[in-house]
């Protein structure tokens, strides 16, 4: 099947009046935390070793097999049409162009991607006098129960690199007749993993894809009921459905293939085929009835690996807290304030119990260690994405006890190379976590939604398009030369994040603050490697059919990309430890080193040092002919022609 041509992008959409609500919920949505937790004495020793060049051995001769050509992307979402009762996301996974990428004009205005007018039955569970005890101290909370579903949608529309894209935007675009903007970076409503796409990842290298299942019953309830296919939100439903539909779709297409064991991993993707390893990301997998029974049907169905957690603590284990929004969706089910610590706000943590650290303290039940010795005896991989310090810490006190049993994270930021706010989080994974992943010769899927991040010296990239291919570039090489760890990708399209920015077109290098993107983008023009030749240039990295121009990008860069294009060997060998006996830990001697990053100097800072006219800070000679402008100085032509006096109203370049 041929994917449908590539397209330019559309001139920015017309701004909203909701700029106070924008910033409240922006404010709302940033995580508050005190400085990071004090080194961990639980932390795995920092010698281990590192497996990046990782073999198997023949179970025959111990000779060490051929290693597998391709890359592997950990974190798929590929049939999340049907995730949250089917009432989110707009498009379909398979079939024609044409129908499964059709406009989503078909209905009432706001027919995906929003949320219902009436959202404080969402919280059954809390008295009356707690809930309004926590709204009177968490804004995000009390503008959900104050402004409705409809004014959160339009919030989330008018949050920067997520315009347009949910709530009531078939009233802005009159159906987006002109869809162009689709699929570009930054769409957390709009199909990113459609099959064509899929093939075209297929064509570049990726050989093992990770299709996880995803859904949340929280959001599905918060959805109109009319927009929902499955109205009682119940998450295995939802699993189901997407499972099968990865079952059928490797039925229909003979370049794909389901793999069932280590064993069928390695002979698919010796064919020359791509191996779909199937998962389940859901917060209350199995939901409240028979584990081991859900467990036995989900794996007839091919799953063979899966998180315990995801966004909320359940009967398995607890979550790392970081969006608030999920914070309130805990609050919701546990009623909890804490004021150990704030993450929320300042000064307080909704739904999650945390230590004076702001760390989950919720690690292993019972049942979470019977669900993990059960998939333990199958072979079956663990994946600590999402996973509390707690937990990971008794998850691998498991892995020990099985003979350092393979753990892998399948999307995960590196908290060294974070700027402060984010490496706050406790979703990030510092270097101890990584250590404990190598050492059990497991692996991680690096997230491809990569922000503005520090500079590691060591990478050989210069840190100056931020949000781009050379802001991966920075985490990539710090966790291939500092932590030593084998990483593939971890792209999560179709899971409500942010993707690479592109180096060139409107959005060029924009993680940081406008005046800055804009000299970086003038810098890239002028200096920076040329384009890839797709929309990738101009729109980032806007589908799963994108990731080999990622890889290709930071060929250009210089980054060595052989072990990240090799990583499906690493999946294969990580898999075939699992199904094997071990002998104790995986270790190379190496010497974990996280020194050589640079941390960046804050907004402020940088602000500050650029030139301003009118007491506004602006960049040289950044913008192009017929883009706006308020003074001359900020034009590369040095012409900005009718703008007013300081930049009121403004011109446009000559």
């Amino acid at each position: 099947m041929q994917p449908p041509a590539r397209v330019s992008p559309m001139s920015p959409m017309s701004p909203i009046s909701l700029t106070s609500l924008v910033t409240l919920l922006g404010a709302a949505l940033t995580a508050c935390t005190p400085d990071p937790a004090p080194a961990d004495t639980h932390a795995a020793s920092e010698s281990l070793g590192s497996e990046t060049a990782q073999t198997a051995e023949s179970g025959d001769t111990g000779e060490p097999l051929p290693a597998l050509d391709g890359y592997a992307d950990l974190h798929l979402h590929m049939f999340a049409e049907d995730a949250f009762g089917g009432g989110w996301l707009h498009g379909d996974a398979t079939g024609a162009a044409e129908v499964a990428l059709a406009l989503c004009d078909g209905g009432e205005p706001g027919d995906h991607a929003r949320l219902k007018d009436e959202l404080s039955s969402l919280f059954v569970n809390c008295d009356d006098a707690t809930l309004q005890e926590a709204a009177a101290q968490v804004p995000l909370l009390q503008a959900v129960l104050t402004l409705g579903g409809l004014g959160i949608s339009e919030l989330i529309a008018s949050i920067p690199g997520s315009t347009g894209d949910t709530g009531i935007h078939l009233d802005r675009t009159d159906g987006w007749p002109e869809l162009e903007d689709w699929p570009r970076w930054d769409v957390i409503a709009h199909q990113q993993s459609w099959e064509g796409w899929l093939h075209e990842a297929y064509d570049s290298g990726l050989r093992i894809s990770v299709v996880s299942a995803v859904t949340l019953d929280w959001l599905c309830r918060a959805i109109p009921p009319q927009n929902v296919d499955r109205p009682q939100c119940d998450e295995m439903d939802d699993v189901r459905v997407q499972l099968q539909k990865a079952n059928d779709f490797a039925a229909a297409n003979d370049w794909v293939e389901i793999a069932l064991s280590a064993e069928d991993a390695r002979r698919i993707v010796s064919e020359d085929k791509l191996a779909l390893v199937l998962s389940i990301e859901a917060s209350h997998v199995f939901g409240d009835g028979d584990w081991l029974q859900q467990l036995d049907e989900v794996y007839a169905l091919g799953v063979r690996t899966l998180q315990i957690v995801h966004q909320l603590d359940n009967r398995f284990g607890g979550a790392a807290p970081h969006n608030s929004i999920f914070h309130i969706a805990q609050f919701e089910e546990s009623c909890h304030i804490d004021t150990d610590c704030g993450i929320t706000t300042q000064s307080v943590t909704l739904g999650f119990d945390v230590d004076a650290n702001c760390r989950n303290v919720k690690g292993l039940t019972e049942e979470g260690r019977a669900l993990l010795t059960e998939m333990i005896s199958r072979g079956m991989l663990i994946d600590m994405a999402h996973m509390s310090e707690a937990l990971t810490r008794d998850v691998y006190d498991l892995s020990v006890e099985h003979d350092y049993y393979p753990l892998y994270l399948s999307h995960a930021h590196f908290r060294e190379i974070m700027l402060p706010a984010k490496g706050k989080e406790e979703k990030t994974s510092p270097a101890w976590i990584m250590s404990m992943v190598r050492e059990t010769g497991g692996m991680i899927g690096l997230r491809t939604a990569h922000e503005e991040v520090n500079t590691y010296e060591p990478a050989g990239v210069t840190n100056t398009c931020h949000g781009s291919s050379r802001s991966f570039a920075q985490a990539y090489e710090f966790g291939r030369q500092g932590l030593g760890v084998a990483i593939g990708l971890g792209s999560d399209f179709n899971g409500f994040i942010q993707q690479t920015r592109p180096r060139f077109g409107p959005d060029a290098c924009s993680a940081s603050f406008a005046e800055e993107a804009q000299c970086q983008a003038r810098d890239e023009r002028l200096a920076g490697p040329g384009e890839i030749g797709s929309s990738f240039d101009d729109h980032g990295l806007g589908d799963v059919g994108l990731l080999g121009d990622l890889l290709d990008d930071l060929d250009q860069h210089g980054v060595d990309t052989e072990a990240l294009r090799g990583s499906a060997n690493d999946f294969v060998v990580m898999w075939e430890r699992a199904s094997a006996p071990r002998s104790g830990p995986v270790d190379e001697g190496f010497e974990v080193d996280v020194s050589g990053v640079t941390v960046l100097p804050s907004h402020f800072e940088r602000r500050a040092a650029l030139p301003t006219e009118c007491d506004d800070p602006y960049c040289p000679g950044a913008l192009l002919p017929g883009e706006a402008c308020r003074f001359d100085a900020e034009c590369e032509s040095g012409s900005c022609s009718g703008a007013g006096d300081c930049g009121s109203p403004q011109g446009t370049c000559d």
